[in-house]
C-alpha cells in the first residue's frame, strides 16, 4: 500500500466518509449493510489506489465502489423464499436506478432524523448518533456513557434491528410533525454536547471531541433547516465552548465560571456566537435555546465577572423557567439570584427543589451557598454528596479544594 493511497483514503474518510454512510444507508435501507459495503471499498481504494492514479472525485469512486458491493451481496443472498426474493428485487431497483454520485447532504439530515427516531430510546438515539453520524467506535461511546463496551454494543445492535424491523422510515419529516421532531434531534445534539462538556468520567474538564461533534452536526442541520432554535442552539454551543481554554488552571483544577481569565475565552469564536444569535433574534420565534445562549452572550459581553448583568441573566432565567420549568432551570436561577439577593435567599429556593437527589451540581451549588454563609459542617456534608456523584478527576480536584477552604480536611 503506497503512502499516497492511505493519505487519500484517510482524507476521504474524515472529511466526506460520514456523509457517503449516510447516502448508503439512504439507498439501502440497512445500517449493518452500509457500514460493511463501505468498509469494503475503503479496503478495496487502497489497494487499487496504490497501483493506479488517484480519481479525480475519490468520494464518487467510494460510493460507486460500496453500491456494486451492495448489489453483490443482495444478489449472493438470494434465496426462493418469494417474500424475501421480491424484497431483494425491489433493493436491486432503487440501487441500479441513476443515482448522484457524490454524497448528498440531505442525505445526513434524514439519517440524523432517523437515529432521532422517537420510537428508539434517547440512549439508543444518542449512540446511533454519535455512531453513524460522529464516527465514534463503540468503545468511546461507551467510555462516555460509563458502560461496558459490549453493553453499549448490544444497543447499538437492538436500536439498528428497530430501525430495520420496525420500518422507520429514512426522511426528513413533513412540515406538519416537523416541529416536533427536530425539538428531538436538537436535543440529542445537546446531550452529546453537554456529554462533551461535562463529562461524567476521566480527567479532563471538557472532551472537545464531542463538543466539536455536537457542533459539526448542528451546523449540518442549520444549513439546510435555519429555523430560529437550530440557530439558537448553535449560539449557544459555540459561545460555551468558545470557554474551554479558562476552565482549568495551571494546575489543571476546574476554574468557577465567574473566576475565569477571560483573556483565555476565544474571541474569534465568542463573535460568530454572538453573530448567530442575532440571526436567531430575527426570525422572531423564541425558544430555549435562544434564551439560554442570550444567557451565555451577557457573560461574554462582561469583560470583568463584576461587570456581569445579574440583573438582565435572572429575567431570562426568569423566562425560561415560566415557558420551560424544570427543576434545573430553577437550579440556574436561583445560583444567579444568589447574585442579586444573596447566598441565604438562594438556598431557601433551591433547598425547595425536587428530583435532585443524584444531580452533582445542585450539591455542588448547595455546599458553595452554604460555605460562603459559613455554615461549614453542612456545606461539607454537601461537597462530599457532590464528590461521591462524580468521576471527574478535574471536578473532583475542584470540590476537594473547596472542601478544604471549609476547615475540614479531604478524605483521601
Amino acid at each position: 500500500m503506497s503512502t499516497l493511497a492511505g493519505q487519500a483514503v484517510d482524507r476521504v474518510f474524515r472529511n466526506e466518509g460520514r456523509a457517503i454512510l449516510a447516502t448508503l444507508i439512504e439507498q439501502l435501507r440497512d445500517i449493518d449493510l452500509a457500514e460493511e459495503v463501505l468498509q469494503d471499498a475503503y479496503v478495496t481504494a487502497l489497494e487499487k489506489w496504490s497501483t493506479a492514479p488517484l480519481p479525480d472525485r475519490p468520494a464518487a469512486w467510494l460510493l460507486t465502489t460500496a453500491r456494486r458491493k451492495a448489489l453483490d451481496r443482495i444478489r449472493r443472498r438470494r434465496t426462493g423464499e418469494r417474500k424475501l426474493q421480491v424484497l431483494m428485487t425491489e433493493r436491486e431497483e432503487h440501487l441500479a436506478a441513476p443515482k448522484a454520485l457524490e454524497p448528498v447532504p440531505d442525505d445526513e439530515l434524514r439519517l440524523m432524523f432517523t437515529c432521532c427516531h422517537p420510537a428508539l430510546s434517547a440512549q439508543a438515539q444518542v449512540a446511533l448518533t454519535l455512531s453513524i453520524l460522529g464516527g465514534l467506535n463503540t468503545k468511546e461511546i461507551a467510555r462516555a456513557f460509563l458502560v461496558p463496551e459490549v453493553t453499549m454494543a448490544q444497543r447499538l445492535v437492538r436500536a439498528k434491528r428497530k430501525i430495520k424491523h420496525a420500518g422507520i422510515p429514512y426522511r426528513v419529516p413533513d412540515a406538519s410533525e416537523l416541529g416536533e421532531r427536530l425539538a428531538g434531534v436538537l436535543a440529542v445534539v445537546y446531550l452529546i454536547f453537554n456529554e462533551g462538556y461535562f463529562p461524567r468520567d476521566g480527567e479532563r474538564a471538557t472532551r472537545t471531541d464531542l463538543c466539536d461533534e455536537a457542533i459539526r452536526l448542528c451546523r449540518h442541520i442549520v444549513s439546510l433547516l435555519p429555523k430560529a432554535e437550530t440557530l439558537g442552539l448553535l449560539s449557544l454551543m459555540v459561545l460555551q465552548h468558545a470557554r474551554r481554554d479558562a476552565r482549568v488552571d495551571a494546575d489543571g483544577v476546574m476554574v468557577r465560571l465567574e473566576d475565569h481569565d477571560r483573556a483565555r475565552w476565544r474571541a474569534d469564536e465568542t463573535q460568530v456566537g454572538l453573530e448567530i444569535l442575532n440571526s436567531a433574534i430575527k426570525l422572531r420565534a423564541p425558544g430555549p435555546y435562544q434564551i439560554q445562549a442570550a444567557i451565555s452572550a451577557l457573560h461574554a459581553e462582561a469583560s470583568l465577572a463584576a461587570d456581569t448583568d445579574w440583573p438582565q441573566i435572572v429575567l431570562l432565567y426568569r423566562e425560561l423557567a415560566a415557558k420551560y420549568p424544570t427543576p434545573v432551570v430553577e437550579l440556574n436561577l436561583s445560583v444567579a439570584l444568589a447574585n442579586l439577593r444573596g447566598p441565604e435567599f438562594a438556598l431557601r429556593r433551591i433547598e425547595e427543589l425536587s428530583d435532585m437527589d443524584d444531580y452533582q451540581p445542585y450539591f455542588a451549588a448547595r455546599a458553595d451557598l452554604l460555605r460562603r454563609l459559613q455554615r461549614y459542617g453542612e456545606a461539607v456534608e454537601s461537597y462530599d454528596r457532590a464528590l461521591a456523584l462524580t468521576d471527574n478527576s478535574v471536578v473532583v480536584q475542584f470540590l476537594r479544594r473547596r472542601r478544604r477552604e471549609c476547615g475540614v480536611p479531604t478524605e483521601q
